[in-house]
Order: C-alpha cells, then sequence, then structure tokens
C-alpha cells in the first residue's frame, strides 16, 4: 500500500473515532426483573380507587382486587410538596397495590399555601379517619393492623417519619416499616417540623435514601432521619444513596424527581398542576418541589432507580418487617441490597451506597 493510501486509510480511521455515538448505539438501561421485590410479579390484576374528604385533610385509598382479599397490609404512602395529585406517584402505588396492599394516601395541603405547621396534624387526622372507614365500613379490605408501613417522598419523607413518631400517641398501629425518600425541608427558609423521631418504635424497620444529584434538599434531612431515630436498632436500619450511571441512554439519573412515577390512570382530576407552573423556579418555595415530574420531562418516568433502587428496597423492607423475608434486599450493606441491574451490553449499573455513618 502506498504512503498516499495509508495516510487516507489513517485519516478515515481517525474521523470514523471522533464520529458521535447515536443514542441507538448505546446501551439500553434493565427492565423491571420479572419476580423479586421490585418485580413485575402481582398477586392482584385490579385496583379499587376511591377519595374522601376535601382540602388538606382529603386523602385516598386504593384496595387491591381481582381477587379482592379480606385482610392486607397497609401502606401509609406521603407525596412531596405540591404533589397532591396521585398521579405523579401513580406507578409506584399501582405496583404496591397489586402487590396485596392497601395503601392510605393523605393529601395533607389543600395547596402549596397550606401552612407548614398543619402538615403533620392533617396527616395523622386523614390517616386516622381513613382506618376508622376500612374497619367499619362495609365493602373494604379490612387493615391488618399488625403489618403497617410508611413510606414518603421529598417533604412526604419527613411527615412519613413522623406519622411513624407519633402512631402510638395518635392511636395508630406501630409502623412496622418506614421508609424516607430524599426528605425534606425541615431547614431554613422552608422550616417544616418534624417530629420527635426519638419516639420512633425500637422494633420498625428503617431506610433514609438519598439521591446523588438531588441538588434540592440534598442528604440533611436523609441523615437527620437516620441518626436521630435512636430506637431504632443499627442493624434495622440503612443509610442508602441513589447513584447516577451515564454510561447508556436514557441515563439514570439519580436527581430529586428519580421517585416519581408518572401514571394517568391515578389522576385526581386536577391534572399535571406542574405544568401550570414555571419550571425555573421550581425548587422555590412559591410552587411545588422538583419531587413532581411533569409528564413533559426529558427523562424516564420509570427506570431502573424505581425497579431495583426504592421500589425494591421498599418491597422488601415490609417483607421483611410483615413476613421475615427478603431482608437481605432491603437491610446489611448485601450484594441483594446493592445491586441496580444490568445495561443491555452486560455492564453492572453503579451500585446503591449503604452505609452505617453517612
Amino acid at each position: 500500500m502506498s504512503y498516499r493510501n495509508m495516510a487516507f486509510v489513517g485519516l478515515l480511521i481517525l474521523v470514523l473515532t471522533l464520529q458521535p455515538i447515536s443514542s441507538a448505539q448505546l446501551p439500553t438501561p434493565p427492565a423491571q426483573p420479572t419476580t423479586g421485590p421490585g418485580g413485575k410479579q402481582a398477586t392482584h390484576e385490579g385496583v379499587i380507587k376511591n377519595r374522601y374528604r376535601e382540602g388538606a385533610k382529603e386523602y385516598w385509598i386504593y384496595e387491591p382486587d381481582k381477587p379482592k382479599p379480606s385482610v392486607a397490609p397497609v401502606i401509609i404512602f406521603l407525596h412531596g410538596w405540591g404533589g397532591t395529585n396521585p398521579l405523579y406517584y401513580g406507578a409506584w402505588i399501582d405496583h404496591i397495590v397489586r402487590r396485596g396492599n392497601v395503601i392510605i394516601f393523605p393529601r395533607y395541603q389543600s395547596s402549596i399555601l397550606t401552612r407548614r405547621e398543619d402538615f403533620i396534624p392533617n396527616s395523622l387526622d386523614s390517616v386516622k379517619d381513613a382506618f376508622a372507614r376500612l374497619q367499619n365500613e362495609g365493602g373494604h379490605v379490612r387493615p391488618d393492623m399488625t403489618k403497617v408501613a410508611a413510606v414518603g417522598h421529598s417533604l412526604g419523607g419527613v411527615l412519613a417519619a413522623s406519622v411513624a413518631a407519633l402512631a402510638s400517641e395518635s392511636g395508630l398501629p406501630t409502623v412496622r416499616a418506614l421508609m424516607s425518600v430524599e426528605p425534606g425541608l425541615t431547614r431554613s427558609p422552608a422550616k417544616v417540623p418534624m417530629a420527635d423521631l426519638k419516639k420512633i418504635e425500637s422494633t420498625t424497620l428503617l431506610l433514609s435514601v438519598a439521591g446523588d444529584r438531588d441538588t434540592l434538599v440534598e442528604d440533611y434531612d436523609a441523615k437527620r432521619i437516620y441518626y436521630e431515630s435512636t430506637q431504632v436498632a443499627a442493624n434495622n436500619k440503612d443509610f442508602v444513596r441513589l447513584v447516577t450511571d451515564e454510561h447508556g441512554r436514557p441515563a439514570l439519573i439519580a436527581n430529586h424527581r428519580a421517585p416519581t412515577a408518572f401514571d394517568k390512570q391515578y389522576d385526581n382530576g386536577e391534572g399535571d398542576l406542574t405544568n401550570r407552573r414555571s419550571r425555573e423556579t421550581s425548587g422555590s418555595m412559591g410552587t411545588a418541589d422538583e419531587g413532581v415530574r411533569p409528564e413533559s420531562a426529558q427523562i424516564p418516568l420509570v427506570d431502573a432507580l424505581d425497579y431495583y433502587g426504592v421500589w425494591k428496597l421498599f418491597d422488601a423492607l415490609c417483607d421483611a418487617a410483615f413476613f421475615g423475608k427478603n431482608r437481605e434486599f432491603a437491610l446489611g450493606d448485601t450484594p441483594q441490597q446493592r445491586f441496580m441491574g444490568k445495561w443491555s451490553d452486560g455492564v453492572p449499573v453503579k451500585e446503591l451506597v449503604v452505609t452505617d455513618k453517612p
């Protein structure tokens, strides 16, 4: 081959290597696993949806159906600031209920102008009313009062911890499993109240979860919840960090919106309120927080951060607390707990970071 041809070939190789890789050529993220915590398997084909009361005392009850059980565990699910429409978490709600749980979804704020001091009382009042309705009103799946859990995202993460701390003195059943996901906003300027977490029962299983790109609330309250729940034994709680992975496309971005899971089937009739507000000011106290993922967001609505992250962790936490199984998927810094699936090219997704000393 002549020198000129060799130079041409070399130049061609250089040009080809500099060409941008299209998204179609990049590996794709893992799909939802078929079985196990966070997986597709469901014991019920339907969900019964009912809405009760109005304003800041409004709540939804979601019950498993087809087949309809006579009794089921109860999950108290608390939304983020301004995320009063269940559609923002609809896919996660659907997943939990089809696994055989009843969900109580308190609204706790009639609007973003509801006083911060009312959030905890409103949540407790709605939860108490919902339990009474489930126990005394005909046609409902009866609540198993020995199997109760609480989960919340953003502001809801603070409220879930507060409900768990105040359950006993409020006449509510003990919260056996608690998961606060990217909790906030107790520090200035929001200063949302949080209960005395030393009151959380010693037998409660607890996960406090932060996102490595959560620039809205960061990990301040996630650490507070982990450290201030002093009665909970160290082996019964973990601090977990969701980790961003941009190996493929769509990338897995562990920001404040990551735990939301938009599903129009759970629209309460208000529609996507975030599309009526400026996304540029989503972090301010004058609008809904960034925990509400709009329909138009250019990121996956549900992805591996859900399936292998928050869904897996919460499924397993409840399984461990209620039935004594799958603890290794929720607690203990085990390979099963940290595993996040594999990209389509076989490369493992960056693992969850689990620690007892955040």
